[in-house]
């Protein structure tokens, strides 16, 4: 075996008994490379990874780490052979901080002493470029500190092979030119790192080849300095896919949505939102921008009834051809109530959107079983709108019967996306809408997004991917700390201007001039 070949994955099979998820795949990692892996959703990335950092076991196959064949059958058994995986959902202990989140788990039977992990993990951040402070709790850090601080955790740990899942998922521009310097630093260090994502832009960035898996099956590698976005693309989804998002002017502009003076407490009275004051039109896409708990969360919840806004707050709902609404002081029923045509993908697809133990048909029905007159529910309409969202978004699933809970989260996203928009709402609210979904249904979600916007929807659009934001909407919103920071024009802003906005460094750098 080649000597520069730190980990090969031989004929791997796993099969969770409706398909095979991974169907004999051979997959090799080389010391020193940033490797990408592409697919569609329920292509087998994530399972194949989950292999190597012991979460699953193999049904059939060998793993090799260094030339040695070996057996990982736990986390433990990964570490021990310098494996470690940043998972996209951070796994921390809130109330601990950097340095003892670090070695939880770790020499149980030996005394603790953090002035020596301290020490550690400075020595770590000099040698790769991070910035992290050991004694920082971690509900005070930022999205960006947590997924450092999970970086320099498995490198205590003594990874030398690292998988990040999504690393880019919640960043901003800035904070992801930074991961992306240490993940050089790293590589130049002889680390192997492979990225998980769904941003070919990222790819052609960052990493030196790209291999790619289609329905469980592994379709080949290439080294990014020989291929491009389209071609990936074709070789992910097996055909020819248009990789332009339209974006067609705005027409008659309606107001359909004004807020005004919104703010927002959590349940320890910390404010989550702070005056913020807007209108969105019907007939446009309003997308809004801002780091990871920037209020994006509590701004969609406030107008879908679901948070209580402070007293002073105002949100008018003006639809098509009818008498305005004022939600402020309204809960979801009785917004339904009311007849107000509004539609909601929250961000916690299962904590608000979906039941993980219903079928797609059940799933479908929770947005429509108060329709009609009947004290029986109708299963035939929703049937055929599940058949439809099956259809369209190509959701990969053994039948309509199959529980979400054992659908991919790529695939349980695109049956929460797809009922609501076949509402046909006049206003749609969209929380990351395309997180973990791949490319191909990425470019279908904002083609049905601009078929609402054409029919007069106004669509508020939060979104994690400012390349996305700036080509899909036509107006953003950007966000800081629970407060407005800026309103710019989708068609003329600059990548970097609405990054800095979402930090705040705008103000500061105009004020240093």
């Amino acid at each position: 075996m080649d000597t520069n070949v730190a980990v090969r994955m031989a004929g791997i099979t796993k099969d969770f008994g409706k398909g095979l998820a991974n169907d004999n795949i051979t997959l090799e990692i080389y010391k020193g490379e940033i490797l990408s892996l592409l697919g569609e959703n329920g292509s087998g990335k994530t399972t194949l990874m989950n292999m190597l950092s012991g979460i699953y076991f193999p049904d059939s196959g060998k793993i090799y780490v260094n030339g040695k064949e070996v057996s990982i059958a736990s986390p433990r058994d990964a570490f021990d052979l310098h494996i470690g995986m940043i998972h996209q959902h951070f796994k921390l202990v809130d109330v601990f901080t950097a340095a003892e989140n670090i070695v939880l788990g770790l020499n149980e039977h030996v005394k603790l002493d953090l002035k020596s992990v301290r020490a550690a993990v400075k020595d770590i951040c000099a040698r790769y470029g991070f910035n992290i402070d050991p004694d920082k709790k971690v509900y005070d850090m930022s999205v960006s500190e947590k997924q450092t601080l999970e970086i320099v955790k498995v490198l205590y740990r003594g990874a030398d092979i690292l998988i990040l899942d999504e690393p880019t998922a919640v960043l901003t521009p800035q904070e992801t030119d930074r991961l992306f310097a240490v993940m050089r630093n790293m590589k130049a260090d002889g680390k192997s790192i492979v990225i998980i994502t769904h941003k070919l832009h990222e790819v052609m960035e960052i990493s030196d080849r790209v291999a790619v898996l289609r329905k469980g099956k592994y379709i080949g590698d290439i080294a990014t300095a020989d291929t491009n976005p389209q071609q990936l693309t074709d070789m992910m989804v097996g055909k020819s896919v248009t990789l332009n998002i339209d974006r067609p002017e705005p027409k008659d502009l309606k107001e359909r949505l004004v807020v005004k003076n919104l703010t927002v407490l959590d349940a320890d009275g910390v404010k989550k939102l702070s005056n913020l004051s807007f209108t969105a039109y019907g007939g446009e896409i309003l997308g809004i921008a801002g780091i990871s708990g920037s209020g994006q969360k509590e701004l969609l919840e406030a107008i879908a009834g679901l948070q209580k806004p402070e007293e002073g707050a105002s949100i008018r709902f003006i639809p098509p051809d009818k008498q305005e609404t004022e939600l402020v002081g309204k809960n979801p029923e009785d917004i339904y109530k009311q007849g107000v045509s509004l539609a909601f993908v929250p961000e916690d697809r299962f904590g608000m959107g979906l039941v993980g133990s219903m079928d797609i048909v059940d799933n479908v029905m929770l947005r429509s079983y108060k329709e009609g007159v009947s004290p029986l529910a109708d299963r035939k309409h929703p049937k055929e709108r599940a058949e439809k969202i099956v259809e369209e978004l190509e959701v990969v699933t053994p039948g309509l019967s199959t529980p979400l809970r054992k659908l991919s989260g790529g695939n349980v996203q695109k049956i929460l996306v797809g009922r609501e928009i076949a509402s046909e709402p006049a206003l749609l609210m969209t929380a990351y809408a395309v997180r973990g979904l791949d490319i191909n249904t990425s470019y279908t979600i904002y083609h049905l997004l601009n078929e609402q916007k054409a029919r007069g929807a106004a669509v508020v659009y939060v979104g994690e991917d400012l390349d996305v934001l700036l080509e899909l909407c036509d107006r953003i919103l950007v966000l800081c700390a629970g407060q407005l920071s800026g309103i710019v024009d989708g068609r003329g802003a600059k990548k970097e201007e609405v990054g800095l906005l979402m930090t705040r460094l705008a103000e500061k750098e105009a004020a240093n001039e």
